[in-house]
């Protein structure tokens, strides 16, 4: 089987537009990513993939963001404002924790602390099951831990949301409520549409799982290291990077940069299911792996000026996004791009300006007064091959 790699902007672009290449890259995540909507393909993809847009629209995202997002940042961060000092990691998963469980459909009937680390355990896990493709560990013993997680999901958290979405669904048929009683979440819709998608129990329970594991580890990822950037670019522009913290715009750039330089998954991997020929002239045979090198194509020197600095003002061709391929492209474009990224202000038309989960999390924490703590240097993780950080401790306040 022969392996072809495209590490140019141009080629990745045109390479994601294809739908001759099928998606590749989750194959040995299978525990965790089985059915789920990032590995369709087809019409079971476009089924799947329209059921679910109907939840990720801007109005929805900018009435979260304006009526209660800014608080779950807030209230997250609070008492590490009072100790003084936090982890970037907990603290990401911890704040995001509460977005992603209300996007999946996952119920918190108390609300707790202890909920919310439930649930950082179990996504953790789920998202090592996701990414077992660059994992060090063992991977027998990693899709064990990730089916006994997904075990405890189901019996903790599923079932009981099931249960109430089932009664809730049951009750709008007899006209008992009205459609707006009705949580707006992917759970919902896969139960609503259960019968139009032919999904089983156990694609339920993974595809709510990726949901979960998907937009908190990326969110918190992109976190972490928007914070490590923002620090580094003070100590080099400490004028321009104080700008930005009463500029949301430039923040936001901040952000998109980050996203640019560490795009959550490095690579794309995409299977062909028939010939073609890509506009660059490569001929892919039928079964043919593509490898789609998304952190190299970011910094493709054709396109972006400078290509390995980190600069939130730069300038990039009006057809090219600021976070490159991040968010990847085609089909399988991420879901919940303005979700996590939101709207530029370049893009956004008048009132409908979204700034996105990991800009208002970076604002808020700056807000904080916080930079690394010089006695306990960030860590990375060494059981992944992919660029994150395993430990970001930072001091906060005065």
């Amino acid at each position: 089987m022969s392996t072809i790699t495209l590490d140019r902007y141009a080629d990745v672009r045109d390479a994601f537009r294809r739908h001759e290449l099928a998606q590749a890259l989750y194959d040995a995540g299978g525990v965790v990513m089985a059915d789920c909507l990032l590995v369709l393909h087809g019409a079971e993809h476009r089924v799947r993939r329209r059921v679910e847009n109907r939840l990720f629209r801007r109005g929805t995202f900018r009435h979260w963001e304006r009526e209660f997002l800014r608080d779950v940042v807030v209230d997250t961060l609070r008492p590490f404002t009072t100790t003084g000092r936090a982890d970037l990691i907990e603290l990401g998963y911890r704040t995001i924790m509460t977005l992603t469980a209300m996007v999946a459909g996952v119920d918190r009937p108390t609300g707790s602390d202890a909920e919310t680390d439930a649930l950082y355990r179990l996504a953790k896990k789920f998202s090592e099951g996701a990414t077992l493709v660059h994992t060090t560990r063992d991977p027998g013993e990693v899709r064990a831990e990730v089916a006994a997680a997904l075990d405890e999901f189901d019996r903790v958290f599923l079932q009981p949301s099931i249960a109430r979405r089932t009664d809730l669904l049951t009750r709008l048929a007899a006209g008992e409520i009205e459609e707006s009683a009705l949580p707006r979440d992917v759970l919902t819709a896969l139960l609503r549409h259960r019968d139009e998608l032919g999904i089983s129990d156990d694609a339920i329970r993974r595809e709510c799982a990726f949901y979960l594991q998907a937009g908190s580890h990326s969110t918190a990822d992109a976190f972490s290291h928007a914070a490590d950037d923002w620090f580094a670019w003070s100590a080099r522009e400490p004028d321009a990077a104080t700008r930005s913290t009463r500029d949301p715009a430039l923040l936001q750039a901040c952000v998109y940069e980050t996203l640019r330089l560490h795009p959550a998954s490095p690579v794309a991997q995409r299977r062909a299911e028939a010939p073609i020929a890509l506009r660059n002239g490569t001929e892919v045979p039928e079964g043919a792996v593509v490898v789609l090198d998304i952190a190299a194509a970011n910094r493709d020197a054709t396109v972006f000026d400078r290509p390995e600095e980190y600069d939130p003002t730069r300038v990039v061709p009006a057809e090219v996004p600021r976070w490159g391929h991040a968010f990847g492209g085609g089909m399988h474009a991420c879901i919940g791009t303005e979700l996590a990224g939101g709207v530029p202000v370049s893009a956004a038309e008048n009132g409908s300006q979204v700034l996105g989960t990991v800009t208002l999390m970076l604002e808020a924490l700056l807000a904080a007064g916080a930079r690394p703590d010089p006695e306990h240097p960030a860590r990375r993780d060494p059981h992944s091959a992919r660029d994150h950080f395993a430990s970001y401790p930072v001091l906060l306040g005065p």
